[in-house]
């Protein structure tokens, strides 16, 4: 059972409200009370298997913290999910979604830390882009005063993987030289950044052309992504570079691991080349795989280079490493209030909006993070799309290709 709060939504909605002064003068009933907006992903596929619908609310269980969401992080893993391109992916009707910020609304029995009106950040095992989430305390973090929500969703992730893959696998030190590929989006950008709290570190940035003129000043050098960025590279440091950070795969791994350096680390933590199109492509797949060079461990003795893999959410949810995940968060928000890194924010999108938004990042157009705002009205054009459908998603499915022909109106930073 929850401890008390549980069933205060309206004492909650007053706590949050802009104007705490004021006392609420409508107060919701019980049932409708128990009901939220969330987005369901109907079966893999493409854009059109998504839907807000009403769900049932959850209640936290023990060690369970209930958050009322105001933010949701949006990432390409997400895109993946949709279409069904990871191991073991979920049995839809679900929920998507990883990370998220808000308002902890109630908290279950043996849960300490947390009190109602917390503003919080939070990992989440699925079950994200809701108005309401519960998830263990442990995977929950207090929000600094002067962080917004958006800010906040588009910080956990990005910014603990960046800073695990840097610090705690890569070990990066002074004078050391990083490449990134994907520099404009969200983990481009935290480990960017990151890069730049420590003395004398070159940064090689990969991203498409079109986002150069945004990041420039976020890394040392700038390369396009359909280039030969290994001669680019070469030229400018001949014996290769320290780290690479890789979430394409394909053919990026080979080059990745001929650019190292003696004691150099390639880290894979993506697989962004399987995704060419709105649905899942099996000869994507197979091209990403035959691409990916054959590691021979006994050329990695050889020349002194070192292989690694990362998956936060792996970390947190399959390994149990949350104090370690602790450690780090503490760490980045201390950089956070000495204002030494800061959360790029791409744009907010309604839960509506929420195809449109995916779009945006299969196009590639993003540069940081897309933010599903949970209290941000969709356009008119946009909410037409999204009609409500009952949660098995047995509404007449759209043409595929349908969402092209629809206008993209998100609130840009």
């Amino acid at each position: 059972m929850a401890k008390e709060g549980a069933d205060m939504t309206e004492e909650t909605q007053f706590m949050i409200d802009t104007n705490p002064g004021k006392e609420p003068e409508i107060v919701e009933s019980s049932c409708e009370a128990k009901e939220m907006r969330a987005v369901v992903l109907a079966g893999f596929g493409g854009l059109n298997k998504l839907r807000v619908t009403k769900k049932a609310m959850p209640e936290p269980q023990e060690g369970e913290v209930k958050i009322r969401v105001k933010a949701c992080g949006l990432n390409f893993l997400d895109l993946m999910v949709r279409q069904g391109s990871i191991d073991n992916p979920p049995k839809p009707p679900v929920v998507p979604g990883f990370e998220c910020s808000g308002i902890v609304e109630s908290v279950g029995e043996n849960t300490a830390g947390f009190e109602i009106g917390d503003r919080v950040m939070a990992f989440v095992n699925y079950n994200a882009w809701a108005e309401v989430v519960c998830t263990p305390a442990d995977f929950v973090y207090k929000m600094p005063e002067e962080m917004s929500f958006a800010e906040a969703a588009a910080f956990s992730l990005n910014f603990v993987a960046a800073y695990m893959m840097l610090f705690e696998v890569a070990n990066l030190r002074e004078g050391m030289s990083v490449l990134v590929h994907s520099a404009g989006g969200g983990v481009g950008q935290a480990v960017a950044q990151l890069c730049s709290t420590v003395p004398n570190v070159t940064v090689f940035g990969i991203a498409s052309c079109s986002k150069h003129a945004a990041i420039r000043d976020s890394v040392t050098h700038i390369f396009d992504r359909n280039v030969d960025y290994m001669q680019e590279v070469k030229k400018i440091s001949p014996e290769g570079v320290d780290i690479v950070l890789d979430c394409l795969c394909g053919e990026n791994t080979g080059k990745g691991l001929t650019l190292l350096r003696p004691l150099g680390t390639y880290i894979l933590y993506g697989a962004s080349n399987m995704v060419t199109g709105e649905t899942k492509s099996f000869f994507s797949f197979a091209k990403s795989w035959w691409q990916v060079e054959k590691v021979n461990p006994i050329k990695l003795y050889e020349e002194n280079k070192v292989i690694a893999g990362f998956s936060l959410l792996n970390l947190l949810f399959k390994h149990g490493k949350c104090s370690l995940v602790k450690s780090v968060m503490d760490k980045l928000l201390c950089l956070f209030e000495q204002k030494k890194i800061k959360p790029v924010v791409d744009s907010l999108w309604a839960l509506e909006e929420v195809k449109e938004a995916m779009q945006r990042i299969h196009d590639r157009g993003n540069v940081g993070k897309l933010i599903l705002d949970v209290e941000k009205s969709p356009t008119p054009l946009m909410a037409s799309d999204s009609t409500e459908t009952s949660e098995a998603g047995e509404e007449e499915e759209e043409p595929e290709g349908d969402n092209d022909s629809k206008e993209r109106m998100p609130f840009i930073h």
